[in-house]
C-alpha cells in the first residue's frame, strides 16, 4: 500500500467516526454508549472498504456492511441496555449515499439527464442496499429469538 492510500483510508475511518459520533449526539447518547454508537460507524465503514477492495461492488458492499452495522447494533443494546435504534442510525451514516444524491440533483439541474440518471442508480441501489441488510439481520435476530423461547417451552 502507498502512503497516499493510507492516508485517504484514515481519513475516511476518523471521518466515519465523526459523522457517527455527530449522530450519536442527536439521540443524546452520552459516555460509553456515546463511544460505542460512534464506534459502529467506524466498524461498518471498516468492513465497507474491506468488501468494497475485495469486490469492487456497490450492492455488496452495503449489504455486508448494514448487516455488520445492525449485528453490532442488536449486541451493543443488549449490552448497553440501550435501544437498538441508539445504535444502529449511527452505524449506518457512513454509508448513507448522500454523496450521490447530491449528484444526482445537481445534473438534474445543470440538464445532465443521462449523468443523473447515472447517479441516481447509485444512490437506489446503496439504499437498497443498506434496507436489505438491516432487514436480513433483523429477521434473523426474530427467528433465533423464535426458536429460543420454543426451546425454553
Amino acid at each position: 500500500m502507498n502512503d497516499e492510500l493510507i492516508k485517504e483510508i484514515f481519513i475516511q475511518i476518523v471521518s466515519s467516526f465523526l459523522g457517527s459520533l455527530g449522530f450519536s449526539l442527536l439521540f443524546n447518547l452520552k459516555g460509553k454508549r456515546l463511544l460505542w454508537a460512534s464506534l459502529g460507524g467506524v466498524f461498518a465503514w471498516s468492513v465497507y472498504l474491506i468488501v468494497d477492495a475485495l469486490t469492487h461492488n456497490l450492492f455488496l458492499c452495503g449489504v455486508i456492511s448494514a448487516m455488520v452495522a445492525t449485528a453490532y447494533s442488536e449486541i451493543f443494546a443488549r449490552i448497553l441496555k440501550t435501544p437498538k435504534t441508539a445504535f444502529i442510525f449511527p452505524a449506518i451514516v457512513p454509508m448513507v449515499p448522500g454523496g450521490s444524491l447530491y449528484y444526482t440533483m445537481s445534473n438534474f439541474i445543470l440538464g445532465n439527464p443521462e449523468t443523473a440518471l447515472e447517479y441516481a442508480k447509485k444512490t437506489l441501489w446503496m439504499a437498497i442496499a443498506l434496507a436489505f441488510g438491516i432487514v436480513v439481520v433483523i429477521i434473523w435476530v426474530k427467528v433465533i429469538k423464535h426458536y429460543k423461547k420454543r426451546k425454553v417451552n
